[in-house]
């Protein structure tokens, strides 16, 4: 998703909207409806505002008597952003199309680890799909994001693919991913 929001979302003026991800299950004391999916082995995320509003939500429906100061309580229709709301469903729509326009995962992927050595040799098998390239991901083991990428072209039809990179597979975690014609990335698949 993050992904997505850089390549079709600006960062600037009104209609900017900027995805950030947040590396932990979910808020404290509460759920999201990805929860369960996470559990069941499944890619799932939740989307919120930066800065929720506790008055809006978690609350009865509470309307002070006139002339209080205390706030109205309760997740009512007049205190949705439907602005926010409009580009979270845009994100969502961009996002779905494209995983669904993208090629499949790459099967088997795994790290050779038959000798010690400071390359790293990788070996899945294709995705289904027209994959035009693949592209193996690293990133340091403290960072959140993908940092680095290297293109690999593929590979005779139906045959496995095996790359060696000059980085210390101790050192970073790596993913990759199959891209199609049109730039349509699929999932990252972790070895």
């Amino acid at each position: 998703m993050a992904d997505t929001a850089r390549t079709y979302f600006p960062v600037a003026g009104d209609s900017a909207f900027w995805a950030s991800l947040v590396s932990r299950p979910d808020r404290y004391l509460r759920g999201g409806d990805h929860s369960s999916f996470n559990r069941e082995g499944f890619a799932a995320v939740r989307l919120t505002e930066w800065r929720e509003d506790y008055n809006h939500q978690h609350q009865n429906v509470v309307h002070p008597a006139a002339g209080s100061s205390d706030p109205v309580l309760g997740d009512l229709l007049e205190f949705v952003d439907f602005n926010y709301v409009a580009k979270v469903a845009r994100l969502n729509a961009a996002t779905l199309a494209t995983l669904a326009s993208s090629p499949g995962e790459p099967a088997k992927v795994a790290i050779l680890t038959e000798k010690l050595e400071n390359g790293t040799t990788l070996r899945w098998e294709p995705a289904p799909g027209a994959v035009a390239h693949y592209e193996i991901l690293w990133r340091e083991t403290t960072a959140p994001d993908w940092q680095f990428v290297q293109t690999v072209s593929p590979q005779l039809a139906g045959a496995p693919i095996t790359v060696t990179v000059p980085v210390s597979k101790d050192n970073v975690v790596f993913g990759v991913r199959a891209v199609d014609a049109a730039g349509h990335h699929g999932l990252v698949v972790v070895p």
